[in-house]
């Protein structure tokens, strides 16, 4: 059932207004509730400011819908995240990463014909134009991945002026898809590669998705990386996991930008700007510099433990602001971390260090109690390390899997009948009028 705007008396939101503003006695207005397709209720305060002269103050727009979406549906209380309905617990032990994507960006899971048709095109998308090049040229060695990213993605849109026209069909759609996803992978390899001082290493048309990406992130001229099918699997989830997460920081940007009617290429590179916010896709990060720092300090994870019950030490990977149960993604990637470890037998302190924290916080009545548990940041930071994803391109591995779910919400905004461009108001709390003071007169 798709969401509506319920017409009878009981489907109304009565506001009181406190007292008089511009002249308005204080009074009672009745507002529009919207049902969601899993009973969400909102009231639909846009229409507010003209019958009223209010507004509503809403920091961070915790308590906001700004649009109405069938994409991605989270339920925080519950633990439950699905991707156009289907429960990620079976996308991620069913699907590949380029099912996933279609899924998301066009509503339905693909026919057999239509999933090798796109792959086909991903193929044909996987080289960049070689003018490109010189664009790497231009960055610093030492510059971070995620700049090269951001701004590569944009200038993509220069050498597809095809995909910048305002009439996106789906056809036209589906080609910008594979030209993002296809391409945000070769940049990402060779932006690593470029800080490494390394050659760049060509995609190969005969490798899946996936395993073209390690193949550009870990070959060498004289050594072609084969990835272990378990490294395979485990960044496929990590994908998939991180294919959407509904209105967060860089999906609202990129549905703020697309309301301008920017094109999808601009769009996305602005997500990517939102994500590399330590706020946000940094989270990842932070845990493996916790896991260094605690490696460096010699303390074990029980000393850690006691510290963090004594506020004396910040524990980074646990708990969700959505959450409030555990995060269903970490369910999912507990077991693939540990499929990993244990047949890639790594040997590594920091790796340890994590699991002794997993296993103490999942059994500690401290931890159960306030439902601290790992979260997928806290897994995805040690499935990157222990692939070998240095920790300067963690957050561009989750733009990576993120693409699909922005293209699918820009796409979303572009098909709406009723599209805004997004215009948040204010609450000014500046000076009161005040009269020019020439130069000369001040002291």
């Amino acid at each position: 059932m798709p969401p509506t705007t319920a017409p009878g008396a009981a489907e109304v939101a009565r506001v009181q207004l406190p007292g008089a503003h511009a002249g308005l006695p204080g009074s009672e207005i009745e507002l529009p509730v919207v049902i969601g397709s899993e009973d969400e209720h909102a009231v639909d305060v846009g229409r507010l400011r003209d019958r009223s002269g209010y507004i509503t103050l809403d920091p961070g727009f915790g308590n906001t819908a700004a649009c109405k979406s069938a994409i991605t549906y989270i339920d925080g209380e519950e633990g439950i995240l699905r991707y156009r309905g289907y429960p990620i617990e079976e996308l991620a032990e069913s699907s590949s990463f380029v099912e996933v994507a279609m899924l998301l960006i066009f509503g339905e899971l693909p026919s057999k014909e239509r999933l090798e048709r796109f792959r086909g095109m991903l193929t044909d998308e996987q080289l960049l134009h070689e003018g490109m090049r010189y664009h790497f040229e231009g960055f610093p060695s030492h510059g971070h991945p995620m700049a090269m990213l951001s701004a590569m993605i944009n200038a993509c849109g220069c050498y597809h002026p095809e995909l910048l026209s305002s009439e996106m069909d789906e056809e036209r759609l589906l080609r910008a898809t594979a030209t993002l996803m296809s391409k945000v992978c070769t940049i990402a390899a060779f932006s690593y590669k470029m800080t490494m001082g390394r050659r760049m290493e060509y995609p190969d048309p005969s490798l899946s998705y996936c395993r073209n990406f390690l193949h550009m992130m870990f070959s060498k001229p004289h050594r072609r990386y084969e990835p272990p099918l378990q490294v395979v699997r485990a960044l496929t989830k990590f994908l998939i996991l991180h294919a959407d997460h509904e209105q967060n920081c860089s999906t609202s940007t990129v549905r703020m930008v697309g309301s301008s009617g920017a094109n999808v290429f601009a769009s996305v590179s602005s997500g990517v700007c939102a994500l590399w916010g330590p706020l946000h896709g940094g989270a990842n990060m932070a845990v493996i510099e916790m896991l260094q720092q605690i490696h460096a300090g010699g303390d074990d994870p029980r000393t850690v433990v006691a510290k963090v019950k004594d506020k004396k030490f910040r524990l980074m990977g646990f708990g969700h602001r959505v959450y409030k149960n555990f995060d269903p993604r970490a369910k999912i990637l507990e077991q693939t971390c540990s499929e990993l470890l244990d047949v890639l037998g790594v040997s590594d302190p920091l790796l340890d260090i994590a699991r002794e924290l997993a296993g103490i916080a999942l059994t500690d009545d401290y931890f159960l109690e306030r439902k601290l548990y790992p979260n997928v940041d806290f897994y995805s930071g040690i499935i990157l390390r222990t692939i070998g994803i240095p920790l300067n391109m963690y957050t561009v591995m989750f733009s990576i899997g993120r693409v699909p779910g922005w293209i699918a919400h820009w796409y979303e905004l572009f098909r709406d009948p009723d599209r805004r461009i997004a215009r948040p108001r204010q609450v000014y709390v500046g000076s009161g009028k005040r009269p020019y003071v020439p130069m000369d007169a001040r002291g």
